[in-house]
């Protein structure tokens, strides 16, 4: 006979609650697409205001079969990772150092506060002057928004320490590179990983941005074409697309954040 342990009943409810969220979730879909199709038959607007989502969705099927969003797609993507990357790279790295240098952080951070007051948009057409029309203008415009989150979030994470922890360290002789490794980074790692999933979405705000100023190529080029084509129902399957993207990089950043943390567990435990 299976004996039930304490936490079934507690695992079972954790399950039951994540399906009832779940269909719950679809529910609100189906109502803002039924909402969505009553507002256009209603108000009898025309495909070129708003087309309905049978409209979209056929014209989403027809540019993915020949290919014109893959290929847009694919180069905004490009753009994406590449300046996300660099932003993070440069993110953690200038956090981590003002972190562990009261100077440094005297000396750069008017400069840190100067480089994100200024709006990037307003900063795009010189990045386009500087980097030309190309890919890397749009990764540099795409890595500075990328960089603030996890730079304040680094700072944050790398500090925000009890002393009580902190002291129990220095009582057991750590030199500050084993106090630095051993607890301020474990420490910092989920403020990290927010500041990453964060920065995922912000990256393709950047790209965007980026290939409207300057760009004949991606996504965001595609959207002003649309534009003076008339063509809204390409111009909402762009919106589609940038949504599944940003929904998918978003749930990578969770699930890399999820891997890291139970492989953490698991060297523990061994």
């Amino acid at each position: 006979m299976a004996v039930k342990t304490r936490d079934e009943p507690e695992r079972k409810s954790r399950v039951q609650s994540r399906s009832g969220a779940a269909i719950l979730s679809v529910l609100v879909f189906v109502v803002f697409l039924f909402g969505w199709w009553a507002v256009v038959r209603v108000l009898g607007l025309s495909k070129l205001v708003l087309p309905t989502p049978w409209v979209v969705w056929e014209s989403l099927i027809e540019h993915l079969v020949s290919g014109l969003l893959l290929k847009h797609l694919w180069i905004t993507l490009v753009e994406i990772l590449l300046g996300f990357g660099l932003g993070s790279v440069f993110g953690i790295a200038l956090g981590a150092l003002i972190a562990h240098s009261g100077f440094a952080k005297r000396v750069l951070n008017p400069y840190i506060v100067a480089s994100q007051a200024l709006p990037k948009l307003a900063l795009a057409p010189i990045f386009i002057i500087w980097f030309g029309y190309g890919i890397l203008s749009k990764v540099v415009i795409t890595a500075l928004i990328c960089f603030f989150p996890l730079l304040e979030n680094t700072i944050t994470g790398l500090n925000e320490i009890e002393e009580s922890k902190i002291e129990l360290f220095r009582s057991l002789t750590a030199n500050r590179w084993q106090m630095f490794y051993k607890l301020r980074v474990p420490h910092a790692l989920p403020y990290i990983f927010t500041g990453l999933r964060v920065s995922i979405i912000l990256s393709i705000v950047g790209a965007i941005v980026g290939e409207y100023v300057g760009s004949n190529q991606g996504l965001g080029a595609l959207i002003i074409a649309t534009q003076g084509n008339f063509d809204t129902p390409l111009m909402f399957s762009v919106f589609v697309i940038l949504t599944l993207v940003g929904a998918a990089l978003y749930k990578a950043m969770e699930l890399l954040e999820r891997v890291c943390f139970s492989w953490r567990r698991l060297k523990r435990e061994v």
